[in-house]
């Protein structure tokens, strides 16, 4: 029974007790289930979503080759980036809390869709980040990004951006620029999200920001976002305990 739960996700205790019945013709009720289950050390909680593609050896292959090499070429203490864009929306997210038993917390949201777009990166060395909120995240706005990366850096030879395979990261425009760069942008394997360092950095983000908080305007929801990352290094040790080498390997 364990090895067969272990690969296959049931929705409730009752459809557990149900393939229990027809396999071996024992009979639960759903509480009897759910209390065999919890003493199995199962707890009913959402699957993670996982891309269907990812290929484990090649992001090994990335962690082993590509990604050493970038560390080593930068040199001791010197910056290590993981880039990324990221478009929070205008509204607040419902997470868990404490609320009063029996009662509900209205959480208030917006009628509208729009959204933030953030083009950034940070440097894993520093915990400093280097962000842009602009129209679109495009080529042009991408190329701003590395000039400002460059001008944060002006004595070091060369800076490694790690990054995912995002079309604005092989514009003409950027590939052009980085043939004369300090810049060098080591390109992630596909469908590998687990091994982008800013990712964690967007979810802290965003628990920061957007939980159980509501922004009546755009504006103000903008200003939140921006004083969150005028104000970084408040929560550098909290990101030196998130953002570390400790990389999943996904599709295993």
């Amino acid at each position: 029974m364990d090895a067969h739960l272990q690969t296959k996700v049931y929705l409730s205790a009752k459809s557990v007790a149900a393939w229990v019945e027809e396999r071996w013709g024992v009979r639960y009720t759903e509480s009897g289930m759910a209390a065999l289950l919890r003493r199995l050390g199962y707890r009913y909680k959402k699957p993670k979503l996982i891309p269907g593609k990812a290929d484990p050896e090649a992001q090994r292959e990335f962690l082993a080759t590509d990604y050493n090499n970038a560390k080593e070429n930068s040199g001791e203490g010197g910056p290590l980036y993981f880039a990324d864009g990221v478009h929070p929306q205008h509204n607040p997210i419902a997470g868990y809390g404490w609320i009063k038993r029996g009662k509900d917390f209205a959480l208030p949201t917006n009628t509208g869709r729009r959204r933030l777009n953030i083009n950034g990166a940070i440097d894993i060395t520093t915990m400093a980040a280097e962000v842009r909120m602009d129209d679109t995240i495009n080529g042009e706005s991408t190329l701003a990004l590395i000039q400002q990366i460059e001008a944060k850096h002006p004595d070091c030879p060369f800076i490694p951006i790690i990054c995912d395979n995002a079309s604005y990261y092989r514009s003409k425009a950027v590939q052009e620029y980085l043939e004369t760069s300090r810049v060098e942008l080591i390109f992630l394997p596909p469908y590998s999200p687990n091994l982008n360092l800013i990712e964690r950095l967007w979810r802290f983000m965003k628990r920061e920001i957007l939980y159980g908080t509501y922004y009546p305007t755009f504006k103000e929801f903008k200003t939140a976002c921006e004083k969150f990352f005028r104000e970084l290094g408040s929560y550098e040790s909290k990101l030196r305990s998130l953002l570390t080498e400790n990389f999943q390997i996904l599709g295993v």
